[in-house]
């Protein structure tokens, strides 16, 4: 009876890991998430990383302009006043949007990422942000005092929160180890964990933990290097679906219940990649995506130093 019982928790387990989103769920790119306090988080982003370099205020309005209206930046980016200016220019209302931005490495510590944020808000030309990340967890492969430090960081930015400043606060490239320290030593979960995760590159055991303490996963390259691309099975799915592979890659994770945020410099692309609500993705062929060998890596760990990859080190353009 035991074994049994076992038996059909795994497979509760299982089921519930690969449960398709219904589309009547999400109507479109700005169908929303609800994040562990309650606030609403579009289910689709749009990432500024390198955002065609140096045409970035021209990608971030043509991207307003195809439809998206939740943006993912960072103050390492360079990218902050760009996206300030083109949600200004728009017209379009600010509580409109969802903005994200992220504490560099150097601007970890209690007053620290507190400066930074007002940084932040200054370069975006608002009075408040809709979610703020701490972007690694070391500041340095092998920094020793680590934890102290995320917990100086962390009890900063529940400040902000506390304030009003920010709606929601999270984390980024952390893994279960290193969320541990915050949830075990500060007073708020994490909202969201951004990281790298695509078919080949699915991070399984930080999604379990953060499934199990209420913490959304975004998806940093959701598409992997231009080797997924061409990876077999991606182009099979496409082909039967009769979608593009990005399609298939980010359709893949918003029916894992993870927000992907693509990037692109091109209108029609940029549609396309918000065009993931008209077909779903069959359980065997989820599982087949799941079960990929290691592929499309960045190299990128944060505990480690880079790993430098034989493939493309610069994401596939969505």
């Amino acid at each position: 009876k035991t074994i049994e019982k076992k038996k059909t928790r795994w497979k509760r387990r299982m089921s519930e890991m690969l449960r398709a989103i219904k589309t009547d769920e999400f109507k479109g790119v700005n169908g929303c998430y609800t994040l562990n306090n309650g606030v609403k988080i579009p289910c689709v982003g749009f990432g500024t990383y390198k955002a065609a370099q140096d045409e970035s205020e021209r990608v971030i309005k043509t991207a307003i302009e195809a439809g998206y209206r939740c943006f993912d930046t960072a103050s390492f980016y360079g990218t902050e006043p760009y996206l300030g200016t083109a949600i200004k220019e728009s017209k379009i209302p600010r509580e409109e949007f969802f903005i994200s931005s992220k504490a560099w490495k150097t601007e970890m510590g209690y007053s620290q990422v507190k400066e930074a944020f007002e940084r932040t808000l200054e370069n975006l030309q608002t009075d408040y942000l809709d979610l703020y990340l701490i972007h690694w967890p070391l500041p340095e492969v092998g920094y020793k005092d680590w934890k102290q430090l995320n917990i100086d960081t962390w009890r900063g930015m529940e400040e902000l929160y506390k304030e009003g400043k920010v709606k929601a606060i999270g984390v980024c490239n952390y893994l279960p180890h290193h969320l541990d320290n915050l949830i075990e030593n500060c007073e708020i979960v994490p909202a969201v964990d951004q990281i790298e995760v695509h078919p080949g590159y699915t991070q399984e055991s930080v999604l379990a933990y953060c499934k199990e303490h209420g913490i959304l996963v975004q998806a940093w390259s959701p598409i992997g290097r231009m080797r997924m691309m061409s990876e077999p099975l991606i182009v099979e799915l496409a082909e039967k679906y009769k979608v593009s592979p990005v399609q298939i890659c980010l359709r893949y994770e918003v029916q894992r219940g993870i927000l992907p945020l693509p990037k692109s410099s091109a209108l029609e692309r940029m549609k396309q990649n918000m065009d993931l609500f008209d077909f779903e993705i069959s359980r065997e062929d989820m599982w087949r995506i799941t079960t990929l060998p290691q592929i499309g890596w960045s190299g990128e760990h944060p505990d480690r130093i880079r790993v430098k990859v034989v493939e493309s080190t610069e994401p596939y353009e969505a």
